[in-house]
């Protein structure tokens, strides 16, 4: 089984290796958990270390936060993307898609067409500077779009779908609703290959940074909660370290 190293101090010892290739893996966490910085630091890595391009989808934040946000670790995204190596496509719009919208280079009209604008863009970008990774942050603003629960599960597998027709190495990013071991599956956790859950949990007096595989289909992985940081350096998982 091929497997794409994700570069994150730790993280692919409890992939037994890195994700498996092609693979569509879920991210998810609370506010401050480290989403971002996670997804971003996979894709540095695949660029500067594995010569593997890839593609920045935000459906939230402005492509200017997004490279702000790297520039704290050091990360240079404008010299990536002027570089032909990275892509970052602005799909904060999908937000407010009530009338025509302009998403990446391509006008769509209505909530109707906002997946279709979004999968095109993708595949579009993707194609552009041959990425191999592909991260999708944010996915709460187009689950929003979706309040039925049928027509979300089937929006969420068409893009499930189109992204593994790429056959990138795809993290996408969504809030935590509820934390806590006893916490409620959400959904979404249902439809990917893998889930990577992010939390803070008070073990005694002390909050600390947790990170679980919950799942990653055909494939041995380490499923106990690990300690990870956040440094100047992005994140760093400790995968021999207990928490419980």
């Amino acid at each position: 089984m091929l497997k794409t190293s994700t570069g994150v101090p730790g993280l692919d010892d409890m992939f037994m290796g890195g994700i498996p290739t092609g693979r569509v893996v879920l991210l998810m966490g609370g506010p401050g958990s480290g989403k971002t910085i996670l997804s971003a630091q996979y894709l540095i890595n695949g660029i500067q270390k594995y010569k593997e391009n890839g593609v920045f989808v935000t459906l939230e934040e402005s492509p200017s936060h997004i490279r702000e946000e790297a520039s704290l670790f050091k990360w240079d995204f404008q010299k990536m993307e002027d570089s032909g190596k990275l892509k970052i496509v602005d799909a904060s719009p999908i937000r407010r898609n009530t009338d025509d919208q302009k998403l990446d280079k391509l006008l769509i009209g209505g909530r109707e067409f906002s997946m279709v604008g979004l999968i095109d863009a993708i595949q579009r970008n993707m194609k552009e500077v041959g990425a191999k990774r592909l991260v999708v942050d944010g996915m709460a603003a187009l689950i929003f779009q979706f309040p039925e629960e049928n027509k979300r599960r089937t929006a969420i597998l068409d893009l499930i779908d189109a992204l593994i027709s790429t056959e990138a190495t795809c993290l996408m990013t969504l809030e935590l609703k509820s934390a806590g071991l006893d916490r409620i599956l959400q959904p979404e956790e249902y439809l990917t290959d893998g889930v990577i859950l992010m939390q803070t949990y008070k073990i005694g007096k002390v909050f600390s940074r947790i990170i679980q595989i919950e799942k990653m289909r055909r494939c041995e992985i380490d499923h106990q909660p690990r300690p990870y940081r956040i440094t100047n350096d992005g994140i760093e998982v400790f995968p021999k370290e207990a928490v419980f």
